[in-house]
């Protein structure tokens, strides 16, 4: 009983951002429409759709306010990342085969190799980075300038469209009949017909829609944070209801499953919407680009600030080696994923059983992890000693 209202919480809490991320969908494909393909997936739809991971993160530091929170960030941006390389293009590669759409799917090896090599890089440095006892702004700072290097590459080497098809990208909108209330679609978070009713998607509605499900978004990411605290407390009091027992385990392995999973609900029907358009590119690239800005922005920024405002950040040494641990298993599916998406030429869903496969491995260890079992303490204590070799390089 004492973990069931939070788990109906992140429930609650995964709805509510999939149906406001709807809405986000549609404006950012507007906003987006005149990108070349692939770069759109990379730079527009991956900062949007990870905003989730942002806010997380900032109220995981400012709302615990202590290393339990700096911990459930890294954990919450990691498992997202993983999250995102192996359940997204799973998803979308069977979306495709089992609809009917195609057999299999094919991805410009570019996209690949461009944000492939680019997120190895990111994790890499993040290994090196986030490392030692105590944490400073620059190190926030350092990431987020690994972030705008890549985006400053993307944009600059983005193939331009022509001028016959400038505006081929531009999204189409179902017109609502109107039928119930501004109040009805608002509580049920279907944001469309509020912000654009019965006209055509234009500049004046998609920017207020992107930002009302930014901020909608955001204020579910709190209470997603408050719902894993009470997960993995030792026990935790509601008002009016009393108290209950938690499962007294780390708050970062509680965040790297479900924060991270509720958190990549955009990422996951951006990337869907996409695949089903027949825009593969961006649908894979909008997977990769987010886990790029998930590991340097959405934990770079919030670091940055929290410590500018707060001083550094001293972590005690079961965080540091819970930390260690979950960037490196990071870096290493990382490589596995890529290996298993360039192994073809074309993707299909022996790819997709794969890469479900590697992460159901990734979920039983977490919790093993959790349950403290031998065997996945002996993977964990490998695992840091791969990260205090690499320091000592």
């Amino acid at each position: 009983m004492g973990i069931l209202i939070p788990l109906f919480i992140v429930i609650i809490c995964c709805i509510i951002i999939w149906r406001a991320s709807d809405g986000f969908a549609l404006a950012s494909d507007y906003i987006g429409r005149n990108l070349s393909e692939g770069v759109r997936g990379a730079t527009i739809n991956a900062i949007g759709s990870s905003l989730p991971e942002l806010f997380t993160t900032f109220f995981f530091l400012f709302y615990l306010k202590d290393v339990d929170g700096f911990s459930g960030g890294i954990g919450t941006t990691a498992g997202s990342a993983i999250f995102n390389g192996m359940i997204i293009p799973a998803f979308v590669i069977l979306v495709v085969i089992l609809t009917g759409l195609a057999k299999n799917i094919t991805v410009s090896q570019k996209v690949f190799f461009r944000d492939g090599s680019a997120l190895i890089i990111a994790e890499f440095l993040f290994i090196i980075i986030i490392s030692g006892k105590s944490l400073n702004w620059w190190h926030g700072l350092f990431l987020m300038v690994i972030y705008f290097i890549y985006l400053t590459y993307m944009l600059k080497t983005m193939k331009r469209p022509g001028i016959e098809n400038h505006y081929h990208r531009e999204p189409e909108f179902i017109v609502h009949e109107a039928r119930k209330s501004i109040l009805y679609y608002l509580a049920t978070f279907d944001l469309e017909p509020v912000f654009i009713g019965k006209d055509k998607i234009s500049d004046k509605t998609a920017w207020p829609l992107l930002i009302f499900s930014t901020v909608s978004i955001a204020f579910t990411c709190l209470l997603l944070v408050q719902a894993c605290e009470w997960i993995g407390s030792a026990e935790y009091t509601l008002p009016y209801l009393g108290t209950f027992e938690g499962l007294d385990i780390p708050i970062m392995f509680v965040a790297v499953i479900l924060a991270s999973a509720a958190s990549s609900v955009p990422d996951t029907i951006i990337s869907m919407n996409d695949a089903k358009k027949g825009n593969y590119d961006d649908a894979i690239s909008n997977a990769l680009g987010s886990n790029i800005f998930d590991i340097c922005f959405a934990l770079g920024f919030p670091l940055f600030v929290y410590t500018i405002i707060h001083g550094p950040i001293v972590m005690h040494q079961e965080t540091i080696d819970q930390s260690s641990e979950l960037r490196m298993l990071l870096l290493i599916l990382t490589i596995i994923a890529f290996g298993v998406y360039t192994f073809r030429k074309v993707i299909d869903g022996v790819q997709a059983y794969m890469l479900l496969g590697i992460y159901g491995i990734f979920t039983l260890y977490v919790i093993g992890r959790g349950a403290d079992h031998p065997l996945a303490n002996d993977i964990a204590e490998f695992l840091r000693s791969i990260v205090a070799y690499l320091n000592l390089l």
